[in-house]
């Protein structure tokens, strides 16, 4: 067995790429060949320096790849961030520490950029906590049973003056951005999406190397022609033994700026002659999908998990970053075993702002850097933290306090894999 030191943890070049891809496969457990499409299309992502790699020889047993991102912090605050992604360790190569290494290095080098935290979508849950990481957004995903929703399907055409159009991916690369840019400046944990984001998701760049099938893509205007709302969905065709439509719709991805926008698409997909099932893809756990319904019971919930991560990097510019919900002081001790967030701040929060330094205070609150990252986009409550030992209230009400300040009147949501 080759020792932890000889196993050279390093940039890829771009010569390597091959051979990292093939990595990033098997460790997915995908097919290991890479094709000649799905490398140039992967080769669009290629950072200098941003992708990392662990090599035995000149074999890649583990991938590590981080690029730049925006996440909305609360009140509208683009923040910059550090996204993670394409990490796996060849199951011959595990626990020998290569993960641990690779993100040491990325870190290091997101804290010299001066990128405030770091962000990740996390296939497993016990793995990224030990790095200061802690969940920031929960996903959920609803199915519909169209025929219990209580929907006339005779009335289907938006109530507002408003209208569904179906569109092809040119209008949706055309239209898209800005609809996308309008809802991620108003949506806590939302984060940015590129141009080849658009491109991959309607078939311009093939990145995952299947055959490209492109969905049905609807557009929603209001009275006034304003885009306001847009989904991409796909059907399957099943249909049962007395020739009853079965069909289900599954929802790719559904944006909306506005409710009555949210309350058109919902209501438009729940009409489709043949639909009796909607999956709704990944939504807020706050989602008004089920209330959009006269019998909500309709929409039963299927998933339901832990979505983005977030790593706190720079305490001060991240608790200044945002908004508050009320006014209050609170001192937090964050602990660190990165070494790279770790200290004891106060905040001073209130509605014209937040300020936020280094104290000698005595603490009120004593944290992890990870636990300061699950309620730093204001979902998660300190005062349950506390319950479950992960806080530790040094003065009497902190929690409460802090929740206070810290949560918000609706839940962040970010509606992106990466």
């Amino acid at each position: 067995m080759t020792s932890r030191t000889d196993i050279d943890v390093r940039p890829i070049t771009e010569a390597e790429f091959p051979d990292w891809n093939r990595a990033l496969n098997t460790g997915f457990l995908q097919p290991p060949a890479v094709g000649a499409e799905q490398l140039e299309a992967r080769r669009k992502q290629f950072g200098p320096g941003r992708l990392l790699g662990a090599f035995d020889g000149d074999r890649c047993v583990a991938t590590f790849r981080s690029f730049d991102q925006q996440v909305t912090a609360v009140g509208g605050a683009l923040v910059q961030a550090d996204a993670v992604s394409s990490v796996t360790v060849t199951a011959t190569h595990r626990r020998r520490g290569l993960l641990t290494r690779m993100m040491a290095q990325d870190l290091a080098a997101a804290k010299e950029r001066g990128d405030v935290v770091a962000t990740l979508i996390a296939a497993e849950y016990p793995i990224y906590g030990r790095y200061g990481f802690g969940p920031a957004t929960t996903m959920t995903e609803w199915t519909v049973d169209v025929p219990r929703a209580g929907l006339d399907a005779r009335r289907a055409a938006p109530e507002d003056g408003g209208r569904i159009d179906l569109v092809d991916g040119e209008d949706v690369r055309k239209l898209g951005p800005e609809l996308h840019e309008r809802l991620r400046r108003a949506q806590p944990g939302a984060v940015s999406r590129t141009e080849l984001w658009w491109q991959i998701r309607t078939g311009v760049v093939n990145a995952n190397g299947s055959p490209w099938t492109e969905p049905y893509y609807a557009v929603y205007r209001s009275a006034d022609g304003e885009v306001e709302g847009m989904a991409a969905y796909r059907s399957d065709d099943h249909w049962g033994d007395a020739k009853q439509p079965l069909n289900t719709a599954t929802v790719d991805w559904l944006l909306a700026v506005t409710p009555d926008a949210e309350r058109a698409l919902w209501h438009y997909l729940c009409s489709i002659d043949w639909i009796t099932t909607v999956k709704s893809g990944w939504r807020a756990p706050d989602d008004l999908l089920p209330h959009l319904l006269p019998d909500p019971r309709a929409a039963r919930i299927t998933t339901q998990a832990d979505w983005l991560w977030v790593r706190i990097l720079d305490v001060v510019r991240a608790l200044e970053a945002r908004t508050y919900e009320g006014q209050g002081s609170l001192v937090l001790e964050v602990a660190d075993r990165g070494g790279l967030a770790g200290g004891r701040w106060r905040l001073e929060a209130g509605a014209d702002g937040a300020s936020c330094a280094p104290t000698t205070e005595s603490a009120h609150l004593v944290l992890d850097v990870g636990e300061l990252a699950a309620l730093w986009l204001g979902d998660e409550s300190a005062v349950r933290l506390a319950a479950l030992g992960r806080v530790r209230e040094e003065r009497a009400g902190a929690a409460r306090v802090a929740d206070a300040l810290l949560r918000t009147s609706r839940r962040p949501w970010c509606p992106d894999m990466f």
